[in-house]
């Protein structure tokens, strides 16, 4: 096929990806110094149509980007009032007290929020000081300069036929170039993913690890709504079966936003993270709150949990990882929306400040270093001992190992215990089916559980059919030839979106892509055990479109 030919624009600043940290960047640029010319692309069909946090929110990140943020009515209102720890049974529980907790662990002074309209609002702010936002734009590829530095991303590419060849309405797109790249993609993006390969960016640092958190939003009966009030579920229904927690946040308007989230470094092939999220909706504390409301929203994303000894080296030949393109959710806290902010305001001054010294293309050294001894250190490098430790001595031993080590760094500004290492990958920690027993999941009522399809249906995902599948098989006979027989095929379980399924029929099994359900959470791209798919970016506007989740 001939080479294709695409325009290209000329920018200082091009970022990929408008959630917190893009956003952020974008504004601290432009507040920095007006003249930037500054271009973020967004591959949802509008900004916020992608985006799925809890979200309990520090506003710290906030704070350092518009201090006045109240006076402009940031969608940041309502303010935590209880908050509570409940470590459940199958049928009961009780309540973890909170006064011996690390201060680190309060939720005094944060907000419950919809992230959804938070980046809108952070995105009337940057088109506000003339940073050029598009939405709809996938970027599909990087723009490599002559000496290996990275240089852009082509951006817009649309109306590919099935086979990956240019169909009748075929528009290439168009090459922006920037003096630095950002790249803000979230968990697992398909371009940081190659440029943490093509520069060694992961070099010496720990596996990442990741969850899939699943997250519905609940209009419910007003007289069992406390607006303010969060609570965090532990125990059932993962058990020993895996780690991960729920969530319950009474948000404004009688809204619960209801999740869960299952760390995927479990070894239980037949474990179904989907099923367990709507089994946690039975338990009688849970359930209570459900009756006689309605469920009005669902989605689901890869959230990073590696910590600080997973953060690859934030900084490229051209460019630069921001928020959870880094990884910087804090595991303990089940934080991470401050840390993009901050991260993109660190990238914003370092790009700036190189620019008006001339420089482009080079490695921004003084965004690593602000990473790695700055705000974003100091708020994860406490805790970065509680996953492994509840890795390596289960929920309840790991809590508390977990919790003296906050406290003795709280007060001593030094770990007992080191730095503890994640000493696997969450595929390779996937076991093999004959090792495990399966587990009956109930059927799900219609009422308070549901199924897949019907509630991805609630995340309002569509994609153009006729384009090429942007779930990307190695050996396409991997699924049936070796995940099948060793592992019941995971991935039937693991998609929280039923994307994949295997079809008996007369031919024998078969493996199924239904691509038009995907709802971008690359658990896919994580967890199946012969590492056999790679998740990459549909045409623009593609995927779900989150109203305010």
């Amino acid at each position: 096929m001939a080479e294709i030919e695409r325009e290209a624009m000329e920018v200082d600043v091009v970022i990929v990806g408008a959630g917190p940290a893009g956003l952020s960047a974008a504004i601290r640029l432009k507040q920095i110094n007006p003249e930037l010319n500054v271009v973020l692309l967004e591959k949802g069909s509008e900004v916020g149509a992608h985006i799925l946090s809890g979200a309990v929110f520090d506003p710290v990140g906030l704070d350092a980007l518009i201090p006045d943020w109240k006076e402009k009515n940031a969608p940041v209102k309502t303010e935590v009032t209880k908050d509570e720890f409940l470590m459940l049974s199958e049928k009961g529980g009780f309540s973890i007290p909170t006064w011996p907790m690390p201060p680190l662990m309060s939720n005094h002074g944060k907000y419950i929020v919809s992230m959804g309209l938070v980046t809108r609002w952070l995105a009337e702010q940057a088109e506000e000081l003339g940073v050029e936002i598009y939405p709809g734009m996938s970027c599909s590829e990087l723009v490599l300069r002559e000496d290996g530095s990275v240089k852009g991303v082509v951006a817009g590419e649309f109306g590919k036929n099935p086979d990956g060849t240019p169909g009748p309405a075929y528009e290439p797109g168009m090459e922006l170039h920037g003096k630095y790249v950002f790249l803000a993609e979230g968990a697992r993006g398909s371009l940081s993913k190659q440029v943490m390969h093509r520069f060694n960016l992961c070099d010496g640092r720990d596996f990442q690890k990741f969850g899939i958190g699943m997250k519905e939003i609940w209009e419910i009966d007003p007289a069992k709504h406390d607006e303010g009030r969060v609570t965090h579920l532990m125990g059932w229904p993962l058990g020993k079966n895996a780690s991960g927690g729920g969530f319950i946040y009474h948000a404004e308007n009688n809204q619960l936003f209801l999740g869960l989230i299952v760390h995927l470094n479990y070894e239980n092939p037949h474990l179904y993270p989907y099923m367990e999220f709507q089994r946690m909706k039975h338990h009688p504390k849970v359930k209570a709150l459900l009756e006689g409301g309605k469920r009005v929203a669902y989605g689901a994303r890869a959230v990073s949990a590696g910590g600080w000894q997973s953060m690859p080296k934030s900084v490229f030949p051209g460019g630069a990882l921001l928020g959870d393109s880094v990884g910087l959710v804090n595991y303990a806290r089940i934080k991470g929306n401050h840390n993009a902010m901050l991260s993109g305001i660190a990238a914003a001054e370092a790009a700036a400040e190189a620019i008006a010294a001339g420089r482009e293309g080079d490695v921004l050294e003084a965004y690593e270093v602000n990473l790695r001894t700055g705000p974003v250190a100091a708020d994860l490098k406490p805790v970065r001992n509680v996953k492994p430790l509840m890795t390596r001595f289960g929920l309840r031993v790991g809590l508390m190992l977990g919790g003296f080590d906050m406290w003795f760094q709280t007060i001593f500004k030094v770990s007992l215990f080191g730095t503890l290492h994640h000493k696997k990958s969450d595929s390779a920690a996937t076991g093999k089916a004959r090792d495990f027993p399966k587990i009956d999941y109930p059927k799900p009522d219609g009422k308070i559980s549901f199924d897949r399809l019907t509630n991805v249906a609630f995340s309002a995902t569509n994609h153009e059919e006729s384009q090429p599948c942007h779930l990307k098989l190695a050996d396409p006979e991997i699924p049936i030839r070796v995940n099948l027989p060793e592992y019941d095929e995971p991935a039937q379980r693991y998609c929280p979106a039923g994307v994949y399924e295997v079809i008996e029929g007369e031919q024998g099994p078969k493996f199924q892509i239904n691509f038009q359900n995907c709802v971008h959470c690359k658990t896919c791209d994580i967890k199946d055990p012969s590492q056999n798919i790679t998740w990459t970016v549909p045409q623009g506007g593609d995927g779900p479109n989150y109203g305010n989740m």
